[in-house]
C-alpha cells in the first residue's frame, strides 16, 4: 500500500508508540521501529532525522492525545464543580486498565531520559506542568461555588493522587492502592470546604435507609 510522506510519519509514529510505550523507548531500536511499520531505515530516518527526533516526536504524539483526552475528561457540564472533579477521577481510573496501561507514558519518558535538556523529558514535563494548571482550574471553578479553604493546596493534593495514580498502577496493578483514589480526592474535597458544610446537601444513605 502506498502511503504519502504524511501517511507514512503517521503509520510510523503509531508503531514507535506500541513498541516504546509496551517495549521500552531505549529497548527499541530504529530497525525494529522501521521493520514493524514495513518501511526501510532510511525513510524513518527522512523523516524524522534520528531516533532522538523519533522519540521526540513519540512523546509530542502522547501529549497531543492525553491533551485532548483530558480537556473531553473535564468539559464543563450539567453537574456541579465537586462532582465534575469526582468525575475525572473515575475516569483516570478507567483510563488505567491493564489492557490498554502499563502505566504513566510520560513518567516513563521520564525515567528514561533523567536529562533535563532533552527535548523528550523536556515535552514530559510540560505535560505533568499543564495537568496540574488544568486542576488548579478546575479547584478555582469550586472555589466559585463553595467556599475552599487554600484552592492552590487543594489543587495540588489532588494532582499529587493523580499522578499516585500513574505510578501506582505500574507496579501494584488496577486492583492496589489505586482503588482509593477517588475516595481520597472526596476526603480532600471535604476537608477543604468544611466552612460550607451546613449548606451542603445530605448525602443519600448508601443503605437506602
Amino acid at each position: 500500500m502506498r502511503r504519502s510522506g504524511s501517511e507514512t510519519r503517521e503509520h510510523l509514529l503509531q508503531v514507535a508508540h506500541d513498541l516504546f510505550y509496551w517495549r521500552g523507548i531505549r529497548a527499541t531500536g530504529v530497525d525494529m521501529v522501521a521493520s514493524e511499520a514495513g518501511v526501510a531505515p532510511t525513510t524513518l530516518y527522512r523523516l524524522f532525522g534520528s531516533k532522538d527526533g523519533l522519540v521526540d516526536a513519540y512523546v509530542d504524539h502522547v501529549d497531543q492525545g492525553y491533551r485532548a483526552w483530558f480537556t473531553a475528561a473535564t468539559e464543563p457540564g450539567e453537574q456541579p464543580p465537586r462532582q465534575q472533579i469526582l468525575d475525572l477521577f473515575d475516569k483516570i481510573f478507567e483510563s488505567l486498565q491493564p489492557d490498554t496501561c502499563r502505566g504513566c507514558a510520560f513518567l516513563i519518558a521520564i525515567g528514561e531520559f533523567p536529562d533535563e535538556d532533552v527535548p523528550a523529558h523536556r515535552r514530559a514535563v510540560a505535560t505533568k506542568t499543564w495537568v496540574r494548571e488544568r486542576l488548579h482550574g478546575l479547584v478555582r471553578h469550586l472555589a466559585e461555588v463553595e467556599p475552599v479553604d487554600d484552592p492552590d493546596a487543594l489543587a495540588d493534593r489532588l494532582a499529587l493522587i493523580a499522578e499516585g495514580m500513574n505510578a501506582s498502577v505500574q507496579a501494584l496493578g488496577i486492583d492496589g492502592p489505586v482503588r482509593q483514589a477517588r475516595a481520597m480526592a472526596e476526603l480532600l474535597l471535604d476537608a477543604a470546604t468544611t466552612r460550607d458544610a451546613a449548606h451542603r446537601p445530605a448525602r443519600p444513605s448508601r443503605s437506602g435507609s
